[in-house]
Parts: C-alpha cells; structure tokens; sequence
C-alpha cells in the first residue's frame, strides 16, 4: 500500500471512461497505465495478479482493477477501483435502456436490428479466439464439443453448470499430464481470516439465495440471486457471461430476447467491462424493480462473486496454483466453456438476428472487421446500426 483511495477512484476513472475494446485491451491499459506509468506493481506481480484473475470465474479485468486498487490503498482502494471503472459504462447503458422504447418501429427498428447483428460479429469472434487459445489439441476440442451436448440436450442453467463441472473433471483425466505454468510472485497484503471470510461468503450466497427465493418470494431477490449465479460461474471472459444471463432473465420473461441482444450489442460500444450489461439489463426488466434500482442490484449481484473470489484467494494463491491438478481441472473448465458459448452463438444469437441473406452479409461483415481488419468494436457497433437502419428502409 502507500496511496490513497482518491487517488485510486481518479486512476480508474481515466480508464474507465477510455478504456475500449475488452478485458484484453483492459489488461494493456492497466500494465500502461499502472505499471509503466505509475509504477504501482512491477511486472512480475501484475503478471501474477493477470493469473489469478484468468483462473478464476468472474470479470478478469475487472478483477484485476479490483485488486490493484486493493494493493494500492487497501479496501477502500479496492472498491474505488471498481466503481470508477465501472460506473462510466453502466450509466451509458441504463441511459440506452431509457431510451429503448425508440426502437420499437421504423429506423429505430432497423437499428435495433443491426444491434442484434453486432451481437452475432462478436460472439463469433469470441468463440473464434477462444477456441484458438483453449482448445488447441484434440482432448480439450472434445470437451468443448461435449459441453455443447450438454447445453444442447439438458437446456437452462443446469446444462450449462453441468457442462463446466464436467470439463473440470474430464480436465483432470486428460490435461493432467501438461507442463504446470507458475509466473511471478505476490504478497497481497490480505489476511488468510479474511480470505476465508470471503470465501464462505461467497458460498453462503450462492446456496443461500436461492433457499431465501423459496422462502421470501420476492422479485428483488430473485433478481439478485439471478444475476449473482450468472456472476459466480463465468469462466474465460466477459462474453461467457451472454448464455447465463440469457438463461436467467429472458427464459422467466423478464427481459425479451430482442431487447436482450440489443442490449449486448449496444454494450460492445461503451468503454470499460462487458459485465455492465448486466445494468442494462436490470434497467428493462419487466417487473419490479426494474429502473435505476433495478440496474443497480444487478449490477452489484454480478460483479459480488467475483471480488469476493478475488479477495478470497489471494492470500492462498502461491501455493494453489502450483499444483498440476488444479491447473488441469481449470484447463478442462475452460475448454468447456468455449462449447457453452459456441452453443449460446447458434441459440439464442443466431437465430434471433439471422432472418435473410443480407442479415447475414452485414454479420458476417462486422466479423471480418473485428478479427482480419482488428476494427474497434464501437465503430462496427456503429457501422452495423446504420447497415440494419439502411435494410429497415429498403
């Protein structure tokens, strides 16, 4: 430590309101900004926190602000960190779900549609990179292809857990035998009560939530504990969070699915983490609450597990991660995850926006621009808004 938490909230606000392109390009405005710059950690320690962060499930660039802020002026820190860097998107995106009931007819419909579009380019694209950096042999290949099967034939949010539990498992049995990768070194600065604490935390409300549901059903809570499983089970990125949070709020009706891909597609244009269309969300939601206050407890639901995982296992994360079946599990999840989303691109992406051959021309436009031409998202999320504006006309 050795900064304050004012110094923190300023920090992260630059980033938060410049940092474009996802939780890649997040990590690189962090190493740019924090340690180059300020030098707040040296290379071997954002190194080791970048590691922990991409082990666990949860928003890793959000995570890795988190802790940073945490290192640098403690708890207080830590949660400047996040609110700066979250706050700017997600106000963005309760400021388009305000404004949603424009595109109910016309160019407005048209620009829906194309936002639906921008969703299927980018979902894609992720599935694409992730299946080149998760599933580079045969054994990992097929435990993606099995956790389709598993989301294909089981359905909801039970096959997509099932999925993920099963590659871990089948990640002990096949990826047991890769080389162990251990980088760097940290000291946190967290006390292991503390980590326990969070830890038990975090457990108490993922079993908890739901038996509370049961007991008190009230749609605040059902709000909460949905956006919070969706939260705790994102592993490999942001983008994994779209077949959970699909599952959990437009499945009950809460949210339709054209007003859930136009969301997702207007989230690819704002800065900071993708996890804020969870804000978004909360704000169109159908019944009550919905609105600021809405927003508000989703976003707070889907961002919890993931700080309380992090603060969980920094004190013990030296002597974790060194063990070859904890990485061969995580290999195994991970491999399994890219089959969860490459199922979530057919259904509900695919086909709730691929109706003609010329949705399919500008899609597959917005792909090519994202991953040949390494176009910014915001500017196809543009591009492709006005292209589904164009065939409203035609």
């Amino acid at each position: 430590m050795g900064g304050s938490a004012r110094e923190v909230f300023l920090a992260f606000l630059k980033l938060g309101l410049t940092s474009f392109g996802g939780p890649v390009a997040h990590l690189g405005y962090f190493r740019d900004e924090l340690v180059v710059r300020r030098k707040w950690i040296d290379e071997a320690g954002y190194a080791d926190l970048v590691a922990l962060c991409q082990f666990l499930p949860g928003p890793a660039s959000s995570q890795v602000g988190f802790s940073l802020g945490l290192l640098r002026a403690g708890a207080l820190g830590g949660l400047a960190a996040w609110s700066a860097f979250t706050l700017p998107s997600a106000l963005l995106l309760i400021l388009f779900a305000s404004g949603a009931s424009w595109f109910g007819s016309g160019i407005g419909s048209g620009v829906l549609h194309g936002l639906k579009l921008v969703a299927v380019a980018v979902v894609a694209q992720a599935v694409w990179g992730m299946a080149q950096a998760l599933t580079p042999d045969r054994d990992r290949a097929g435990i993606a292809l099995l956790a389709v099967f598993f989301v294909v034939f089981v359905g909801g949010s039970v096959g997509q857990v099932a999925a993920i539990v099963t590659g871990g498992l089948m990640g002990l049995w096949l990826c047991r035998k890769l080389p162990v990768s251990v980088v760097g070194h940290i000291n946190s600065g967290v006390p292991s009560f503390v980590g326990w604490l969070a830890l038990v935390l975090f457990a108490l409300l993922l079993v908890g939530l739901p038996l509370l549901e049961s007991i008190l059903p009230l749609q605040g809570v059902a709000l909460f504990d949905a956006f919070y499983r969706a939260g705790a089970l994102v592993f490999g990125g942001g983008h994994v969070v779209l077949p959970l949070l699909e599952t959990a709020v437009v499945q009950p009706g809460w949210v339709s699915g054209d007003a859930f891909l136009a969301g997702y597609g207007a989230a690819q244009a704002v800065p900071g983490p993708l996890f804020t269309f969870a804000a978004y969300l909360g704000a169109v939601m159908g019944p009550q609450p919905s609105g600021l206050a809405g927003a508000a407890i989703a976003l707070v639901a889907v961002f919890l597990p993931g700080l309380l995982l992090v603060v969980g296992v920094l004190p013990f994360w030296d002597a974790f991660r060194s063990r070859p079946l904890a990485q061969a599990a995580m290999r195994g999840a991970n491999a399994a995850v890219v089959g969860v989303l490459g199922a979530a691109l057919y259904n509900p992406v695919w086909t709730s926006a691929i109706h003609t051959a010329a949705d399919f021309a500008l899609a597959l436009l917005g792909f090519v621009l994202l991953t040949m031409w390494r176009m910014p998202p915001w500017s196809v999320v543009l591009g492709l808004a006005a292209g589904g504006a164009l065939l409203s006309l035609a």
